[in-house]
């Protein structure tokens, strides 16, 4: 029987999320963070969240959410998670939690459904081989899932690969190089440093020229409010950063991403923010990085020689409704 969310099965989903969906790799579930992601989340909505039961005991979750605020939200409801107990990763089941979502999104005129980084629930997991050293979300879907393997078979496209890199920072050392570029660049009218609202100018144009409404939100909101951030200026104007510089409770480094304006590529910038980055971090005692990035995104040579490999893969998926 498929029902809609009932909170009086709260402790049940976090039960079944700890047994199936750890085996993907994601992070357990308690109360306070099932309230943080997924109850307590300003875009959680009853109607898009379904439970499968027999039994009266609950075999499936989904969510999924929705927002004409989010980027694509006026077109496209987001999958959150489809979590199926072992013994019921059926393509039967898939298929009625996966029907659910995609009625939901229709009822809500969406066009189509996503599986992608702009969900604004956050799945946090852990980094295979490690002490359970995690990141913050999940990109996508984990390539080597059963739910990919069935979005697959039911028409979803595989738009993106993401790779999840990761490196411990006691093996991060700045090369030689770096400091030939940063040279370079300086010859060139180029600064990099950590920015400075008194000296540094442009960054809502910067970040306008990005497109990434991610990036306008977390980096205006730093340069704003005094969190450290690596910049890039070009006679004083913002041209390029990275970070934000961010020593999460969990030892692991935060950041939102690295980007340098289109007219000013060619001159290594996006290589000296990343490792001025990368020192920054290791300077506040941070233990490790990890971030992820588009298979083909041609900065992902930039992160391996920094020394990160990639330890997990996501796809991002899409399907437009007929």
């Amino acid at each position: 029987m498929l029902v809609t969310w009932d909170d009086s099965y709260r402790y049940a989903v976090i039960a079944l999320w700890n047994d199936a969906a750890v085996k993907d790799g994601y992070k357990e579930l308690t109360e306070q963070s099932f309230d943080g992601i997924f109850a307590g989340n300003p875009y959680w909505d009853k109607e898009s969240t379904f439970l499968l039961l027999a039994n009266e005991e609950v075999i499936g979750f989904a969510c999924g959410c929705t927002g004409d605020d989010l980027p694509l939200g006026d077109v496209a409801g987001y999958i959150t998670c489809i979590v199926l107990a072992s013994g019921f990763e059926t393509d039967a089941n898939y298929l009625m939690l996966l029907t659910a979502l995609e009625k939901r999104f229709k009822q809500l005129d969406k066009k189509q459904a996503d599986i992608l980084f702009f969900n604004p629930m956050l799945l946090p997991w852990y980094i295979p081989e490690t002490p359970k050293h995690e990141h913050n979300n999940a990109p996508g879907v984990p390539v080597e899932s059963k739910l990919y393997a069935f979005l697959l078979k039911s028409g979803y496209i595989e738009r993106a690969k993401q790779c999840a890199m990761y490196l411990h920072l006691s093996e991060f050392t700045m090369p030689d190089e770096i400091s030939v570029k940063e040279a370079k660049a300086s010859a060139q009218g180029y600064t990099i440093e950590r920015f400075d609202p008194g000296k540094h100018a442009g960054v809502d144009d910067m970040l306008y020229g990005f497109g990434n409404p991610l990036w306008q939100k977390e980096i205006g909101a730093s340069t704003a409010n005094g969190v450290p951030v690596v910049i890039a200026a070009y006679q004083g104007r913002t041209i390029g950063f990275a970070g934000p510089v961010i020593r999460q409770a969990n030892g692991r480094g935060y950041f939102a991403g690295i980007g340098v304006l289109p007219d000013h590529e060619g001159h290594g910038l996006g290589s000296i923010l990343f490792y001025k980055l990368c020192e920054a971090f290791r300077e506040i005692g941070t233990d490790y990085m990890s971030l992820y990035t588009g298979m083909s995104n041609p900065a992902i040579r930039i992160y391996e020689r920094a020394g990160f490999q990639t330890v997990k893969i996501f796809a991002v998926m899409r399907r437009e409704f007929a």
